[in-house]
């Protein structure tokens, strides 16, 4: 488990000196050379940076379906790498929201109508977030919200905390400033600034949104629905709607695969006011792995 207090530690000079390069360094440029070496196929290339990422970062390969680190075509691979079923159950019942994710909670508790707390003093705008349209934000105002961040250690497929079907999905373009807790207590906006996808849902607890927060070295995000969202990179907001039946229509069920980071970031959950009920002892700086209890909806 992680130190609860430490998310909210007091900034310092050196908090401040450590988070500057990232203002200065060309996060695009970093973020693509990632994405190509990440799928080099050259054996003795792949195996070794996988052995080093998995030695440094004390990866437990034995949840992994295949634990044999050479067996990954390249890194990508390994690093959105399926585990054992029995790994990660899925906490069950129909009014029980399991975790989407393996991670650590950074914020959870209540929207103040259209504001989510980021950190000690620090607030960001859910409309915003949302991608600056208001009606699209107004089902969540006054909300439950979750944010798990997720480590480069930790397993990278994001999951259904509920059943749902699809109602939309909005990719927002933006900056690709880290997201670790450091970053989180020291950059205003932090999550409505980086680029973002978020995909909106009715369930039986009403409407979710899941949003898929990059940062810098995510080199691509894709849902199970439509592939890889980014890259292509872009400027201009895209958004895709989808039927409530018959063709193109997208429904999954509490714990089906979502979603994955190519490499690690942050994930926003977000649910409508009165609908959900978090966990009692669920607290900033907690540890938290997919499929566990993370709530119960209130109808």
């Amino acid at each position: 488990m992680s130190d609860p207090t430490a998310v909210d530690a007091p900034a310092t000079l050196g908090d401040h000196l450590r988070n500057l390069p990232q203002y200065l360094l060309p996060q695009r440029v970093l973020t693509r050379l990632t994405y190509r070496l990440a799928r080099v196929r050259t054996p003795w290339f792949k195996d070794a940076l996988i052995r080093g990422f998995a030695r440094r970062f004390r990866v437990d390969l034995s949840e992994a379906l295949d634990p044999d680190p050479r067996a990954y075509r390249d890194f990508n691979a390994f690093f959105t790498r399926s585990l054992k079923p029995e790994a990660r159950p899925v906490a069950p019942g129909d009014r029980v929201v399991c975790c989407p994710v393996d991670g650590t909670v950074s914020r959870i508790g209540l929207a103040d109508a259209d504001t989510l707390v980021q950190a000690k003093g620090r607030s960001f705008s859910l409309t915003a977030l949302l991608g600056g349209d208001p009606e699209r934000a107004r089902p969540f105002r006054n909300g439950a919200f979750a944010t798990l961040y997720l480590s480069p250690r930790d397993y990278h497929r994001i999951h259904m905390p509920l059943a749902g079907r699809l109602r939309e999905m909005i990719h927002v373009p933006g900056k690709l400033f880290s997201v670790s807790p450091l970053t989180t207590r020291l950059v205003s906006d932090l999550f409505a600034r980086n680029e973002r996808v978020a995909a909106l849902f009715d369930t039986p607890a009403g409407p979710m949104a899941l949003v898929l927060v990059g940062a810098i070295n995510v080199a691509s995000i894709e849902t199970v629905w439509a592939g890889t969202i980014t890259p292509p990179l872009g400027k201009i907001i895209r958004q895709w709607s989808y039927p409530p039946n018959g063709e193109g229509v997208v429904r999954l069920d509490k714990g089906a695969e979502l979603g994955r980071f190519n490499m690690g970031s942050t994930v926003i959950l977000l649910f409508g006011p009165g609908a959900v009920c978090w966990e009692p002892g669920l607290q900033a700086g907690m540890a938290v792995r997919m499929g566990r209890w993370l709530g119960q909806t209130t109808a």
